[in-house]
């Protein structure tokens, strides 16, 4: 990459930032042109040219993802709330919006959301931010830790992963109700399958949350368990940790066949140490880790 693209590139992936962090106020496109240092006649074009679809639409998803996880996982945040914070004047206009784009009102999707529609709708957006977020990462990016066993409650997710959003939501209930916050109670997702198996039933994920309290199951299927201690490779990612997946495969294809290290007959997890929506999405942060001999 040219140092002329390089910079071309970082001007809009500040502009995708501003956005990720202002989501509350006017997104308008002299502001956001300003952001980029971009000519205001012709930024609604570039920005159109780099992430196929218009900043009006960007923002518009932007703001659905972040009501939907709203929706979804925060059963604290009123439905009105959440439509004056995703622009809308009232919550009439809000949940036109929100079936038109997903199929479901505001209250039906907190009470049962269908998961397909929702992932399908956000293809567009996840797109756009994955042309600007590819890090290129290096040997530098790995660190090796001795990390101590760590017991904890488990929920498993078996089965088709486009259904993987309602056993967050079942998981993040169970939790709150048991007092085990994130603040407090480190959450981790370990893997068992790979991420797109041959067959969807294949898909196997653990949903785990720290803690050495006895386990009370609240009608859910909970089991306690330990992430095993011992020597990973840890590697850092910040943003975009709704796929962890070439991270992955960077610790797989290119850092341990170089490191001279042997994987440890323990799967690959992760530790997600911020959350969307608690945090803009670029600003997320979770630990991937290798498991080494």
């Amino acid at each position: 990459m040219t140092a002329a693209l390089r910079n071309y590139h970082e001007r809009m992936q500040r502009v995708l930032d501003h956005i990720d962090r202002h989501l509350d106020d006017d997104l308008e496109l002299d502001g956001l042109s300003g952001i980029a240092a971009f000519s205001k006649f012709h930024f609604h074009r570039q920005f159109t040219a780099t992430f196929g679809l218009s900043v009006h639409r960007y923002v518009r998803l932007a703001r659905l993802k972040r009501a939907s996880y709203r929706l979804a996982y925060r059963d604290n945040d009123r439905v009105t709330d959440i439509a004056m914070d995703s622009g809308y004047t009232a919550p009439d206009a809000f949940a036109r919006a929100f079936r038109q784009r997903f199929g479901q009102s505001p209250s039906s999707f907190r009470k049962s959301p269908d998961w397909e529609p929702w992932l399908a709708a956000f293809g567009p957006l996840d797109n756009a931010r994955s042309k600007l977020m590819q890090k290129i990462l290096t040997p530098n990016d790995v660190t090796i830790r001795n990390v101590p066993p760590t017991p904890v409650a488990i929920m498993q997710h078996r089965g088709d992963p486009a259904m993987l959003g309602a056993t967050i939501q079942r998981f993040i209930a169970w939790r709150t109700a048991a007092g085990l916050h994130p603040r407090t109670n480190p959450t981790f997702n370990v893997w068992r399958s790979e991420r797109r198996p041959a067959s969807p039933a294949d898909y196997s994920v653990d949903l785990c949350v720290g803690t050495d309290r006895p386990i009370e199951a609240k009608g859910e299927e909970i089991k306690a368990g330990e992430i095993r201690g011992g020597r990973c490779a840890v590697l850092r990612v910040i943003g975009n940790t709704d796929n962890l997946e070439p991270a992955a495969l960077y610790l797989y294809r290119d850092w341990l066949p170089e490191s001279g290290e042997e994987a440890r007959d323990f799967p690959i997890y992760c530790q997600r140490l911020s959350f969307f929506p608690e945090v803009a999405e670029h600003e997320a942060v979770a630990e991937l880790f290798l498991p080494l001999k």
